[in-house]
């Protein structure tokens, strides 16, 4: 946990020497499957720092987005023209062997749902859902699109909410913990009613009646 923290510590302060490069480049590592990155908060921190000008926010929105695109693709291509053996490679050096063999069954079972929400809610999935989108040869224009998509939803989200909230940084780190899994409930919520309409709407008629009847 200490070295977590130091680690954090020394990206923040990289982040308010150099800026952008420094936070373009913790994203990109990040979306590859470096683990420990605190790249939520930075993006966080990186708005509060545009308040300031510095960078313009337009710039940051744009920035942030493009490389977090270009990091998925990096791990779709690692997966889809690298091939098992390649994704292992990478996976033994950074770690998450077991990961990457969860993320293909996630991938296989919810597809595009899986691809979309990885980028913005559970991001801690994300590089290894693009890795296993790559290795099942999910179709790229759907990856794509999903993709952008989804890191427009985590860059504005965590850059628009450090611009609103100003320097109140310690709060908001707070606020990150509980957001994921207040979101998390509501999608599982939403998920099992979407379950229930489902299954009605998949009954015919004939079937409704006939169920009725004593």
């Amino acid at each position: 946990m200490q070295g977590a923290t130091s680690v954090t510590d020394k990206l923040l302060a990289a982040l308010a020497l150099y800026g952008l490069p420094v936070l373009c480049a913790v994203i990109l590592v990040a979306s590859i499957g470096v683990p420990l990155l605190p790249v939520s908060l930075m993006l966080v921190v990186a708005g509060s720092l545009a308040k300031q000008g510095h960078p313009a926010l337009s710039t940051l929105l744009i920035s942030g987005t493009a490389t977090a695109i270009l990091g998925d693709h990096i791990a779709y291509g690692l997966g889809r023209w690298g091939g098992r053996r390649l994704v292992d490679r990478v996976t033994l050096k950074i770690g998450g062997d077991d990961k990457i063999r969860k993320a293909e069954d996630l991938s296989r079972r919810w597809g595009a749902v899986g691809i979309f929400f990885s980028r913005w809610l559970v991001t801690e999935l994300c590089p290894w859902i693009s890795m296993a989108s790559g290795l099942t040869r999910y179709p790229y224009g759907r990856f794509l699109f999903l993709v952008v998509s989804g890191e427009v939803i985590w860059v504005s989200m965590y850059v628009l909410l450090g611009y609103l909230s100003s320097f109140q940084i310690q709060y908001v780190a707070v606020l990150i913990g509980y957001q994921g899994r207040v979101v998390m409930a509501l999608l599982v919520a939403l998920l099992l009613i979407w379950r229930v309409i489902s299954y009605f709407r998949q009954r015919s008629p004939a079937e409704s009646i006939t169920s009725d009847l004593p």
